[in-house]
């Protein structure tokens, strides 16, 4: 496989064969992310995606699924993405899903006819980073989009017949903006009804422009007691129609598995709990991302 530079996928896809359709993030603006500073973005050559899927033909037999990497597979042109949707259909018919991540530039540039036509060919479910639902949020971590975007945009998602699963950052507002952000992702996950939420703790990396903010003292990280708190009014807030919400990545403190709406009481008693010191945390040697 011709993978170039660092790749990422999300934990749900650990099994899943790997094809890296395009290099880098077609925004790569966010103050927080240091996963492709280190290529530019590009749609590879489909000749190079092609050796790719005729490799995995021949030695990746037990993988059912694919996901595209890098950080956003929607931007190639519609006819294009068809072509390779096409080819892991014609060479690797055993795979159930097609899988990618998608931002809400990539998800506005396809018409609502065009998603429906890739679901149907196969592309299965969309990883959305939402990180926070509260616009001044978004706008210092320069994501690019606002808290309406994101909505209509994993609405337009599910309206093709998709799965979505969007992911949020504990700690990204800041301890100031903690509660509000926590409040307005809530009811940004209440609007968009994603069917998996998975929540991320913050962690700062070096070379990254929120890493110079909070070296220069402008931004200042969440607790372990903040950050619970902060997860545990987001949970609260969230109201699903049916949905896994998930704090189970390893930068967290504490895993937490919820069935919403069903299960969202018992994750508040966790929560609870473990601000009572009842529950064990991951210590902080354990952390990573």
């Amino acid at each position: 496989m011709h993978y170039e530079g660092s790749c990422i996928r999300p934990p749900s896809e650990a099994y899943s064969i790997l094809l890296q359709v395009t290099t880098g993030c077609s925004h790569n603006k966010c103050t927080f992310c240091g996963t492709y500073k280190d290529k530019r973005f590009k749609i590879k050559d489909d000749q190079i995606i092609l050796s790719d899927i005729l490799f995995a033909s021949k030695y990746m037999k037990r993988q059912d699924k694919v996901f595209l990497m890098d950080g956003d597979a929607l931007i190639i042109p519609q006819k294009r993405l068809m072509w390779i949707l096409d080819r892991i259909r014609e060479h690797l018919p055993w795979v159930k899903r097609i899988g990618s991540y998608g931002n809400a530039k990539g998800i506005k540039m396809k018409s609502l006819e065009e998603l429906v036509a890739l679901r149907e060919n196969g592309l299965g479910i969309i990883y959305l980073g939402v990180e926070s639902g509260h616009d001044e949020t978004l706008k210092r971590i320069c994501k690019g989009t606002t808290a309406q975007n994101l909505i209509d945009m994993g609405r337009k998602v599910k309206e093709a017949g998709m799965k979505l699963s969007v992911t949020v950052l504990l700690g990204i507002a800041g301890r100031e903006k903690s509660l509000e952000h926590a409040r307005a992702t809530g009811r940004l996950l209440s609007a968009m009804d994603p069917d998996y939420i998975g929540a991320l703790t913050v962690m700062l990396i070096p070379g990254t422009v929120l890493h110079e903010e909070y070296r220069q003292g402008r931004f200042e990280l969440l607790d372990e007691r903040e950050t619970l708190l902060e997860l545990r009014e987001m949970i609260a807030e969230t109201n699903l129609t049916r949905g896994l919400f998930f704090s189970n990545h390893a930068s967290n403190y504490l895993p937490v598995r919820a069935r919403l709406p069903r299960g969202k009481q018992e994750a508040l008693d966790t929560i609870d709990a473990a601000l009572k010191g009842e529950v064990g945390l991951r210590p902080e040697w354990m952390r990573a991302l």
